[in-house]
């Protein structure tokens, strides 16, 4: 099956191609299509399976509306079946999948299907029998359901399940610095990366020199520290280790035999845990969900919402099953209790979870990848109910919002109706929100507004996960596109969608006025520079904020409460490590530092030089001024590069394209790696005797051009094409598919020998941020800006005035633009240098065009979970209530933690945290600022707004500044412009106390008008 890799780029780097094709020859049944169901449908058709079929005979009700995104009005009215009215919106989310209803779920349904799902209210006695005929035919089984705010999901995948790859990540792999003879071997890694094999694992080694017997051995390694680790291998009668080798785990297969529903009812085993807080959670809840199951087959439904007497024949049957399954020691009545009055309800965020959940489940069966959940999950957010159930507030008021309303109450959806949101994005997360929003009837009351912002357009390979937009929107706005489409969810969404970037720039957009007006804000970016902006907006206006992300697999949220948290800035991961410059330019050891070279020479010939060239081009008497001004080594640098786009490589015709490709190609795979091992010999030492080229280090050879190699003609061409558009050339067919008239011309290039060169200096230093430099100490910068630009003015003459240069932007995604052919063929060729594993197009796309791995299932939980964490804001929790929650559904992994709590400082009877911010009522002068101070027993001795000081008690001359008002100050010394509608500027007042120690106080705002 041919794969569309535009559409599905994110999935395959999540999935890999071999996974990928898996997934799309499975087929899927999901039994129910309430919200859970249609959550779970909605994620594997993004996934992009080959079938989805939805069996649910239930007729649509409007309090399916608070969790079913495909319900509307018209099909209550119709009295269309839930299945009906979901599977031609399903169908439109992914054309490629084939989405139909099934009738009936019999043996010949289950046997047409890879994985089968009941999703919802099937009782206990029909799962045992659908699992019975899916173990029958070796077809996956899953069995999930949500109640309320509690859910669970139990997974069957047979006696004997393979999980090919149970993590997902990239197979580790240390560079090996030694080997010792011994029992057992110690094996030493270089010092620059730490080893990060654990015991247990087992590894394979390649690339040994001298100890070859290791070479292709898979091997236990034990006692892994920072550097080294030991084999479980006598090594002793091995040859000496001589040097170089890499070490690379194995990702083994791991085969696991589940046991089946009705056995798992009786002898669950461990259940995967999600709240620490929460260890003895789960026995209950699957008690819970039994009892229900038997409360429903003695009464005909589920407990009435709030009632206390259904409540009371619910902890009995509870306690009746407990008697017999011994599932509990003790029976916690006051959760079960909370259980039945809620477990009528059925709300968006919590279908949102476990439909992201299940579906990353179905995936793992299609495809082995990923550990599947073993066996049982459980999980609820009691935390977010209202603190009272009243039969009275959840009694269903018949409309859209029962669904919530009955788990919630009137009260709360009455609040959750008037809430004033700002969504910051409408991507992936975004959507998603949008989605959760309307379900739960969020800002659809008359006083309530969302406003979303996203400055981004959409592209094909946002649609595999960017639910809300179809293939037609590609190229359209996501905040305009998203918010329409939510608004089918829900006419009553009062959304207003705005295309700015959150940003300092835009605080004329999003003023004062606009924070102030605001009751939560929702994140939903993709960058950490953005989210930090809107995180220090929120602490100044004192707004919660929610925070979310996704990467792959792996999702975390973080919340972010007045007065309550820390913030989002207030920890930040580390920056990632990024190779020295010699390394890229010289000495690269993995395809990573093939990749990052290949894209900086694509950028550097085909966009920033000849936008250089343009600069000149357009303005030539300005440029030449600008350079001569500050004639230094930088503007020589940016001169050269207009010379050698203009002067030394400029193309008029194809057949000098070509020329100029073949040379290029001479130049970097072959002459450099000439001259590099001419300066540094195989056999070169370095200061203190020891192998130049020892591991990281990896000795390079030439790359021997030859027209009959696929992959260096591939490359001339993306070369040439590029060189071509640039200049402005057409292309002939040698460019487009007559690879025999592309030889031709290639075999016409004249390549020069290659002759080394003395006294080149090739940068070694690994601290130092230029790769090499071949140009003499002692240059006269000035003389060589006023040659180059003499002998560019006399080539602009003869190109006219309006000749330009097509600048080349990097594009990854159309494969018709040469763009990745160059980056992955240049890569290649420099990994064939330094004998490094080569990747293909798709493989290069990733890791050169720098994609995140997305999906569909981590954006659905992650949001899920963060519109939980929605109810708690709106009734005013505690920070104990809150979660913050770290995830990752490969593994499957979950863990939840209380937000940190703010720090509080102190001074005397004065306390405050980051969230503080203290407001001076008035037009102060600075000598009132410093009494307003004093008062408080401190001594204020500076004011500065921004990078300017406004006032220090040190400088003699600002005495003259103590009557003047800081209003003034601001705009003539700091040169600060005070926007008409803002009523208030900040400052910040450095204070000491009386043994003059300092005390770091919170920013000071002055309400002038």
């Amino acid at each position: 099956m041919e794969i569309d890799e535009d559409l599905h780029s994110r999935q395959l780097a999540v999935y890999g191609r071999e996974s990928f094709r898996k997934l799309a020859s499975a087929r899927v049944l999901v039994i129910g299509a309430r919200g859970l169901g249609c959550e779970i449908a909605k994620n594997v058709v993004l996934a992009g399976v080959r079938a989805v079929s939805v069996c649910d005979s239930g007729a649509c009700e409007a309090a399916d509306a608070s969790a079913q995104f495909y319900v509307d009005e018209a099909s209550v009215k119709a009295n269309v079946t839930r299945a009906r009215a979901s599977v031609g919106k399903l169908q439109e989310l992914n054309p490629a999948v084939e989405v139909n209803c099934v009738e009936t779920c019999d043996e010949d349904a289950v046997k047409a299907h890879s994985v089968v799902v009941c999703a919802g209210e099937t009782s206990e006695a029909e799962a045992v029998a659908i699992n019975a005929m899916c173990r029958a035919n070796n077809v996956a089984f899953i069995k999930t359901d949500v109640r309320g705010v509690f859910g669970n999901v139990f997974c069957d995948f047979g006696d004997a399940f393979n999980v090919l790859d149970v993590d997902g990540e990239e197979a580790l792999s240390c560079i090996v610095a030694s080997v010792s003879n011994d029992s057992p071997a110690l094996v030493t890694c270089i010092e620059d990366e730490r080893v990060e094999l654990q015991d247990g694992q087992r590894v394979t080694f390649s690339e040994v020199r001298g100890m070859t017997e290791l070479n292709g051995l898979s091997v236990v390694v034990k006692n892994v520290k920072k550097h080294s680790f030991e084999l479980d291998l006598d090594t002793s009668a091995f040859s000496p280790y001589v040097g170089g080798g890499i070490a690379t785990q194995v990702k083994e297969t791991k085969t696991l035999k589940f046991a089946s529903y009705a056995d798992s009812l009786e002898s669950p085993g461990d259940f995967l845990l999600s709240d620490f807080a929460k260890m003895e959670r789960s026995p209950q809840l699957h008690l819970a969900f039994g009892a229900l199951d038997a409360y429903v087959a003695k009464h005909g439904a589920s407990p009435t919402p709030g009632s206390d007497s259904d409540a009371e024949k619910f902890v009995a049957e509870a306690e009746a099953l407990n008697a017999t399954r011994k599932a509990v020691d003790e029976v916690d009545k006051d959760l079960l209790k909370t259980f039945s009055k809620t477990c009528r309800g059925h709300v968006s965020p919590m279908a949102a979870m476990f439909g992201g959940i299940v579906g990353q489940e179905v995936v793992k069966a299609c495809t082995g990848k990923f550990h599947p959940l073993f066996q049982w999950f459980y999980f609820d957010s009691v935390e977010s109910l209202p603190e009272t159930l009243t039969e009275e507030d959840l009694a269903p008021r018949g409309d859209r919002y029962d669904g919530q309303v009955m788990c919630f109450g009137t009260k709360m959806q009455d609040k959750i109706l008037s809430q004033k949101i700002f969504l910051v994005g409408a991507g992936a997360l975004g959507c998603e929100f949008l989605k959760n929003f309307a379900c739960m009837g969020l800002s659809c009351g008359p006083s309530g507004g969302v406003t979303v912002t996203d400055d981004d357009v959409i592209e094909k390979s946002n649609l595999s996960r960017q639910f809300l937009f179809r293939d037609w929107n590609i190229g359209q706005g996501k905040s305009v596109c998203a918010s329409n489409a939510a608004k089918v969810i829900n006419p009553n969404l009062n959304v207003t969608a705005l295309e700015n970037r959150v940003s300092p720039d835009t605080e004329d957009v999003f003023d004062d006025g606009f924070w102030e007006g605001l009751d939560v804000v929702v994140n939903a970016l993709d960058n950490v520079n953005a989210r930090l902006y809107v995180d220090s907006r929120c602490v100044y206006f004192q707004k919660p904020l929610l925070e979310s992300g996704t990467l792959g697999t792996k999702c975390n949220t973080q919340m972010v409460i007045p007065n309550m948290t820390e913030n989002y800035g207030a920890s930040r991961d580390p920056p990632e490590k990024s190779a020295p410059m010699c390394t890229l330019h010289s000495f690269p050891h993995n395809i990573d530092h093939c990749l990052t070279w290949a894209r900086s020479e694509f950028e550097g010939a085909f966009e920033k030089a000849p936008a250089e060239a343009n600069s000149y081009l357009s303005k030539p008497e300005e440029y030449a001024a600008a350079a001569l001004s500050n004639p230094d080594a930088s503007a020589r640098e940016n001169v050269e590069k207009v010379a050698q786009v203009l002067l030394k490589t400029a193309c008029s015709t194809y057949d000098e394209c070509i020329a100029w490709a073949r040379t290029q190609f001479q130049e970097q795979f072959h002459d450099k790696i000439l001259q590099l091992t001419f300066t540094f010999p195989e056999d070169a030492v370095t200061s203190t005797g020891s192998p130049f080229w020892s591991a990281p280090k990896r000795f390079p050879r030439p790359v021997i051009f030859s027209t009959s190699d696929a992959s260096h003609m591939t490359l001339i061409r993306a070369m040439a094409n590029l060189k071509a558009e640039l200049s402005g050339i057409a292309r002939p067919a040698a460019g487009v598919n007559d690879d025999a008239a592309l030889v031709q011309l290639v075999d016409k290039v004249a390549v020069a020998p290659f002759e080394p060169k003395k006294g080149i200096k090739i940068e070694t230093d690994p601290k130092a941020n230029t790769a090499a430099s071949s140009i003499p100490e002692g240059i006269d910068d000035e003389a060589v800006i006023k040659d180059v630009l003499a002998k560019l003015e006399t080539k602009r003459a003869g190109l006219g005035g309006d000749y330009r240069l097509n600048v080349i932007e990097f594009e990854k995604d159309d494969d018709t633009n040469f763009h990745m052919d160059a980056i992955a063929g240049l890569s290649n060729m420099r990994a064939r240098n330094y004998d490094i594993g080569e990747v293909d197009k798709l493989k290069a796309k990733f890791i050169a065009g720098r994609i995140i791995p997305a999906i569909a299932t981590t954006t659905a939980m992650a949001t899920g979970l963060v519109c939980l964490e929605l109810y708690k804001v709106f009734k005013g929790a505690k920070i104990e209530a809150y979660r913050n929650t770290f995830a990752n559904l490969a593994l499957p992994l979950f863990a939840m933690a209380e937000p940190i709590a703010a720090k509080q400082d102190k001074f005397k009877d004065l306390s405050w945290s980051m969230w503080d911010r203290w407001i001076l009522e008035g037009d102060f002068t600075v000598q009132q600022v410093l009494d307003h101070f004093e008062a408080k027993g401190l001594i204020a001795y500076s004011m500065s707004v921004g990078a300017s000081l406004v006032y220090n008690n040190i400088f003699p001359k600002h005495k003259e500044r103590l009557n003047q008002k800081l209003s003034e100050l601001v705009q003539t010394v700091a040169k600060m412009e005070i926007p008409a509608k803002r009523r208030h500027f900040d400052i910040v007042v450095a204070c000491e106390d009386d043994e003059g120690e300092d005390v770091d106080i919170p920013m000071v705002s002055i309400r002038f008008r």
